[in-house]
């Protein structure tokens, strides 16, 4: 499969990547990482990267503005999304060709090309994996320090269970390429005084159900008194997860039409419940949608479930 994937991106001269909305350092660290290893390795190929940006993560690169035609015959790339619908930029379709890069489960395999491994940490890491398969795609040190942000960004600085003995040999390989961890570690780690301020209030009032389920509800209203958008305080998910007894921690961040869910555990799977309320991803690390706080409360109950089986 990795051969395959060569062939087409040698193949064609214009090459558009995409990723999920509201990204996150693997996002874009497998967009942007692959882009540059591209560039590098065709120097005459077009290479672009779209989508929306986030503000809290533009040192790792901008994105491009381009024109409805340059879809026009040429391969597009979507990594780290696991279902259209979450895909920035619709125009993913426009191209002559599809290819899906992924670490999720496979449950949407839109694409021409589908190339799925949940056994990596991240897509930054299967983009590794894709460049270690090929004697013409060319690693740098640009490259190398995207691709080490997305997978820093997944493994929570090699904390998680998908930190393998792999993942830390095709690191290994990105550090020999001289990057400078400590920028990165002061840039994806620095945060503003609000959003210090809203982890204080956090720690002050998530609920505790059972002793083993941890819950914060944040309205708009909240995040607005500490002018902190929804994305931002995704940064903080895991700000209560270190509480003694604590199984599964849930964070529900109200937005214009919906609450958005972001769900994680220690070792309960909780995407089969992700997937009844709009959503998906990993065993234990997944988000969903509610339109309520009414099915905010149904999660919850779900949540608590699924601890006392």
């Amino acid at each position: 499969m990795f051969t395959h994937i060569i062939e087409k991106i040698e193949q064609f001269e214009t090459v558009i990547i995409h990723r999920h909305v509201r990204p996150d350092p693997d996002a874009l660290g497998s967009q942007l990482g692959l882009k540059a290893i591209i560039k590098q390795s065709f120097p005459n190929k077009h290479v672009y990267a779209v989508g929306e940006e986030e503000p809290s993560l533009l040192f790792l690169g901008r994105m491009d503005t381009i024109d409805d035609d340059m879809y026009d015959g040429a391969l597009v790339i979507v990594c780290d999304t696991a279902n259209t619908e979450r895909i920035s930029d619709d125009r993913f379709n426009s191209g002559k060709m599809l290819i899906k890069l992924d670490h999720h489960p496979n449950e949407e395999p839109y694409g021409d090309i589908v190339l799925v491994d949940t056994t990596v940490s991240s897509t930054s890491e299967l983009i590794v994996a894709l460049q270690e398969h090929s004697s013409v795609l060319s690693l740098t040190e640009e490259a190398s320090f995207l691709l080490y942000s997305g997978i820093v960004g997944d493994t929570g600085r090699f904390r998680f269970r998908n930190t393998t003995g792999e993942t830390l040999r095709r690191t290994a390989l990105l550090l020999d390429q001289g990057i400078d961890t400590q920028t990165l570690f002061n840039q994806l780690y620095k945060r503003e005084l609000p959003l210090v301020r809203l982890e204080g209030y956090i720690l002050q009032h998530f609920e505790l159900f059972d002793g083993r389920v941890g819950v914060m509800k944040l309205p708009k209203a909240t995040l607005q008194s500490f002018d902190v958008t929804s994305n931002e305080s995704s940064l903080l998910v895991n700000c209560f997860s270190g509480v003694e007894n604590i199984q599964i921690w849930v964070f529900f961040v109200e937005e214009d039409d919906r609450i958005r869910v972001r769900l994680r555990s220690k070792a309960v799977v909780i995407n089969g419940i992700a997937k009844e309320h709009h959503g998906g991803g990993h065993p234990v690390a997944a988000g969903a949608t509610a339109y309520s706080w009414e099915e905010v409360e149904e999660i919850i109950q779900k949540l608590r479930q699924a601890v006392s089986v």
